[in-house]
């Protein structure tokens, strides 16, 4: 937004006013997102009172400076005290201004900023603004009206929908939806707020209070009937997520109550929210995913130029790389070995594209945009100009060194050579070229075009601005990206290998591998480990078991149930069954009674008499094994701080977001009743179940692993 010339008069630090003919225009201007701190709050009200003690205004044109009108509340506020007043009563007396009322919206109208909105009588939006009541992805709910006041001007279903998602909506879609009354024009949004404003006052219009508008109560026991069905599909899909059926209750209450009754019941339900645990692990998981952007490489140095991108390897990987970097706007040349190969590699980019158009999400034009930017190669020479490479072949070390050997001899200076191996050592690979400052891993996750983690793998000798070109790539592909040392399988896969060993316990031990994924979809994961081993092919932990083998302590258990069953070509989804039956093709599985023989065999064979484990018994072994290694992964220096840990499983391993992680769960768990559970489970396994020295050390010390943050 340009800054105006009006005169202003600042009310209080953050809001400043401006006489414009009737009109008073109230400025929030909090860069750098006019975010609803006390200050804003305060000035606000006084805005308003300003409004009606001067006879001379007729009316009040609302708006942001900067690039937001108001993007929500201020998080620099998160877990303090409310301080007064409260955006509830901000609102309230917006609302009640006998004066109209006209918010000019652009940029982010989000949270408590949409709220304000509402509370205006009459809403215009410029074209690129965007609104929404987000607030379920903090554990919380609209708190300061937006469950009473959204179901007023869109109708209920709408509304809801609005907040169960968490979306924005486009400034078109909420002219379509009646959140907003008018389309601004141009990209000024002072003169089209003036202009829509002077329109209103010219025709004599009334203040319209929202809570006055009374016709979505109408058809009441059809409203009723579409609570219903939205809640029975919450409860099915959203399994013991606190806020969405709150956000539910507060909208039915609306339906059923006076307005400020309903009021009242929301901020109720607005303050369990907020002291539901829920809301704490959502809340840390906000904080964790802006921290972890914070690593010592990338302060203060800039990265490196980067406009163009080399894939070498069309795969299923490769292809979802491509895909990313082509979707961030960058030129892709993709490498493979043949014609034949090379022909596949381009099929697979092509098929995301084809399966966004047939779905409506893409245009053909928009595909040959992208695709006029994507370039194939059997010649590593075709690398010569680009700025950054990924790898993307055959997870063999030897393969990769041959691959690095090419990429040393065309790519130029300075460009960035990336590996995206998911377990190999890339100080080797590193050291097998003549630069191995320029050297970094980024490990994309299947599907890499979808999937928002990012590891990026720092072995010693990378210099500080790769590390800085890796972060600002992340940023460019919309991925989460977090920092990893070098060990066997990084952050991520190095944990999933000890929490997956002790599912394979239990599953030897008595439980049944449909037992355990019930007790971790329970507990908030889409998939259990089993479901999750077929989706993305048993052949692929087989490979890396086989790998290992000769480095696998003699005295460690070792469970053979998971090659049997590889040994039969069993692969998972691929092959059409692996721990599940895929009947035609099916992407849901059903058990499947010969793997239950396969165990009952390898029981035999391992000399063990089963005994199944209630479900919460199998969540605290699981969870155990995960927040123990995830420490010894701390303790390591793998990562950085616990929150590296709990960004990587919440984006890149399903972990239940509203938990905040495995190390925020720990926390809440309590760090003295981890240690206890892994000293009961060393009982039958010492060798497995070694406490890690971190979480030994923290529990004497009576910290967490917030404190390590």
């Amino acid at each position: 937004m340009k800054r105006h010339h009006l005169l202003t008069q600042p009310v209080i630090p953050f809001v400043h006013t401006a006489r414009s003919g009737e009109l008073l225009v109230v400025t929030i201007d909090h860069p750098p997102v006019n975010a609803l701190s006390e200050e804003v709050r305060r000035g606000l009200m006084a805005a308003m009172d300003q409004a009606e003690a001067d006879s001379n205004v007729k009316g009040v044109l609302l708006l942001g400076a900067g690039r937001a009108f108001i993007a929500g509340a201020d998080i620099r506020e998160f877990g303090r005290p409310p301080m007064q007043p409260i955006l509830p009563v901000v609102c309230n007396r917006i609302e009640a201004c006998r004066k109209p009322v006209i918010a000019a919206i652009h940029g982010p109208a989000l949270g408590g900023g949409l709220e304000v909105a509402l509370a205006a009588h009459y809403r215009l939006a410029m074209p690129g603004a965007k609104l929404g009541l987000p607030e379920v992805q903090l554990g919380l709910l609209p708190g300061s009206g937006g469950t009473q006041r959204a179901p007023r001007v869109m109708g209920v279903e709408a509304a809801v929908n609005l907040m169960l998602s968490g979306r924005h909506m486009t400034a078109q879609e909420a002219l379509t939806s009646q959140l907003v009354d008018r389309l601004g024009e141009g990209t000024d949004v002072l003169q089209a707020g003036l202009s829509y404003a002077r329109e209103l006052l010219a025709n004599g219009a009334p203040v319209r209070r929202t809570r006055d508008l009374a016709a979505f109560k109408a058809d009441h026991a059809h409203q009723m009937d579409v609570l219903e069905k939205i809640q029975k599909d919450v409860e099915k899909k959203s399994r013991a997520l606190f806020s969405p059926l709150k956000v539910i209750e507060a909208v039915r209450a609306g339906l059923e109550m006076s307005f400020d009754e309903a009021l009242a019941n929301e901020r109720t339900l607005f303050l369990q929210c907020i002291d539901s645990p829920q809301r704490a692990g959502l809340i840390h998981a906000f904080f964790a995913e802006r921290e972890v952007l914070k690593v010592p490489e990338v302060k203060n140095v800039a990265p490196r130029p980067l406009a163009s991108v080399g894939v070498v390897g069309g795969g299923t990987m490769g292809a979802g790389i491509a895909v990313s970097v082509l979707d961030a706007g960058l030129p892709v040349t993709m490498i493979e070995r043949d014609d034949e190969a090379l022909a596949k590699g381009r099929f697979n980019v092509e098929k995301v594209y084809n399966g966004l158009m047939a779905k409506g999400r893409m245009t053909a034009h928009a595909k040959a945009q992208l695709m006029a930017r994507f370039s194939t190669s059997t010649h590593y020479d075709a690398l010569a100009h680009a700025d950054l490479v990924i790898e993307a072949v055959f997870e063999e070390m030897s393969v990769k060194k041959a691959v690095f050997a090419e990429l040393d001899r065309v790519c130029k200076p300075n460009a960035v050579l990336a590996t995206n191996t998911s377990y190999l050592d890339i100080h080797e690979i590193a050291a097998s070229i003549a630069r191995p400052q320029d050297v970094i891993g980024l490990h994309f996750f299947s599907p890499a075009n979808i999937m928002k983690l990012l590891e990026i793998v720092v072995p010693e000798k990378a210099s500080a601005d790769v590390v800085a070109t890796a972060f600002s790539l992340a940023t460019q592909l919309k991925k989460m990206p977090v920092r990893a040392g070098v060990c066997d399988g990084f952050i991520g896969n190095r944990i999933l290998a000890v929490y997956r060993a002790a599912a394979d316990h239990m599953m030897e031990d008595g439980c049944s591998p449909y037992e355990i994924d019930a007790a971790m979809r329970d507990f908030g994961y889409p998939m259990g480990p089993f479901q999750v081993s077929d989706l993305a092919g048993g052949d692929i932990g087989w490979a890396t078991r086989k790998r290992r083998a000769s480095t696998r302590a003699p005295n460690a258990r070792y469970v053979q149930i998971a090659d049997r069953i590889c040994e039969r070509g069993w692969f998972g989804q691929k092959s059409g069954r692996g721990y599940y039956l895929y009947p035609d093709g099916a992407r849901t599985g059903v058990p499947d009674p010969e793997v239950l023989q396969i165990i009952d065999t390898e029981r035999i064979r391992a000399n063990i008499k089963p005994s199944a484990l209630p479900a919460e018994h199998i969540v605290r072994k699981y969870m155990a094994a995960m927040i123990n290694e995830g420490a010894n992964v701390v303790h390591q220096g793998i990562a950085l701080r616990p929150l590296d840990v709990d960004v990587t499983f919440v984006h890149g391993y399903g972990f239940p977001r509203y938990r905040g992680g495995p190390m925020k769960y720990a926390d809440m768990y309590g760090l003295e009743r981890v240690l206890g559970d892994i000293q009961e489970f060393a009982k039958q396994d010492p060798l497995f179940w070694q406490p890690s020295p971190l979480l030994v050390k923290l529990v004497e010390d009576g910290k967490d692993f917030a404190s390590l943050n």
